[in-house]
């Protein structure tokens, strides 16, 4: 809905220009058009009314613009802090220290005891003169909770992964200090691989927790050479028939002629590493492993590279396929972080890259992610 603005009768600044001579969704002469900000914006003359309140605070406070428009700010606008107190009286911009420029972000709670995040700016014609304009920013705090909510679950998940392996690494190593003389040499050769493989998980978790650290501040590096995308594959699956896995159970099919992919190949290694691992785990029967060439999703290229991993399970309920991306998605088997996949799609897409999740033809699971080749300018 587009909003519009208007002041109260006499509540307009000599200097502001007639409503009607402001520019198409201009409000209150501010230059923009508020209705695009993604935050709440509210802003009160200098006698207090409301003359602008875009669509983003109609949102997060439920109020109808056509309603506040006029207004005193306190009635439009009627916020309390956590205490019960009444802000505006409390803060009273208008009346207070003329040296105040305003008020810093803080949870302030709307009708109905919603939280809101508030902050104001005291606009003023001079230094120490009379507020003009208040500014008042509003923010919708669900996001700030997804964030925290999101980072407690993380803390508490690494928490729970790391007492396992570290548990048995102090265990085992206080055991051999202790009692070294008691033990075989077979004993004490079981009791070292065992620790050997703890810390191993140790160090696979602190990767991904990095990893994680930097696909969501934007920062995971990408730095491209020649990859052989079916050559990879073949090694990840000769690993596996290495570990004990009959090598019948897989089949790969490579397309020829596949063009020439540029791409980080360690990122490569980890992205294939942990779709055939799903897979093999939790997956059944044959895991087929198609490697073609295909559209490219980056605009500008003709081609890119696509490797479609699936199996024979029982595959992904239609109702999960949408989390399957997400941090700790687990599925109906536990083990594991739950990381692996979220980390996945944060590689392929920082390689300008995408990858879905389906059905495969034999109802099991199925993903698919594909690249742009990427080339270097200087080999266009």
């Amino acid at each position: 809905m587009s909003v519009g603005t208007s002041s109260a009768p006499g509540a307009q600044d000599a200097g502001s220009p007639p409503a009607a001579s402001r520019p198409p969704g201009d409000h209150a002469g501010l230059g923009i058009d508020p209705d695009q900000l993604p935050d709440g914006l509210v802003v009160a003359d200098e006698q207090g009314r409301v003359i602008c309140f875009n669509a983003a605070a109609e949102r997060i406070t439920a109020v109808r613009a056509r309603d506040a428009l006029g207004q005193r700010l306190e009635k439009a606008l009627p916020l309390e802090d956590l205490e019960g107190r009444r802000w505006w009286q409390l803060t009273d911009p208008y009346g207070g220290l003329a040296i105040r420029v305003g008020q810093p972000e803080r949870n302030l709670l709307l009708p109905g005891g919603r939280e809101v995040l508030v902050s104001a700016r005291y606009v003023r014609a001079r230094p120490t003169g009379p507020v003009r304009r208040l500014v008042v920013t509003l923010r919708d705090t669900e996001a700030r909770r997804r964030t925290e909510r999101s980072h407690a679950e993380l803390i508490a998940t690494v928490a729970h992964e790391l007492r396992s392996p570290l548990t048995s690494v102090k265990g085992f190593t206080a055991t051999l200090l202790a009692k070294w003389d008691r033990f075989t040499d077979d004993q004490k050769r079981l009791m070292l691989e065992t620790v050997d493989a703890d810390a191993d998980r140790v160090t696979r978790l602190i990767a991904e927790l990095l990893d994680i650290s930097r696909i969501d501040s934007g920062r995971l590096e990408v730095r491209r050479q020649p990859v052989d995308i079916g050559a990879a594959v073949g090694r990840h699956i000769q690993a596996y028939v290495a570990a004990g896995q009959p090598a019948d159970r897989f089949l790969l099919r490579v397309q020829q002629p596949l063009p020439d992919l540029w791409a980080d190949p360690d990122k490569i290694d980890q992205v294939l590493s942990n779709l055939l691992e799903n897979a093999v785990r939790h997956g059944e029967g044959t895991v087929t492993i198609d490697v073609t060439a295909t559209a490219s999703p980056r605009e500008g290229e003709d081609t890119g590279t696509s490797v479609t991993v699936s199996d024979e399970g029982p595959g992904i309920p239609e109702e999960s396929m949408n989390r399957v991306f997400t941090r700790f998605w687990r599925g109906s088997k536990r083990g594991g972080t739950g990381l692996g996949l979220y980390i996945v799609k944060g590689i392929v897409e920082a390689h300008g890259g995408t990858i879905t999740v389906g059905r495969a033809p034999g109802a099991g699971a199925e993903f698919r992610f594909t690249l742009p080749v990427s080339a270097p300018a200087y080999l266009a």
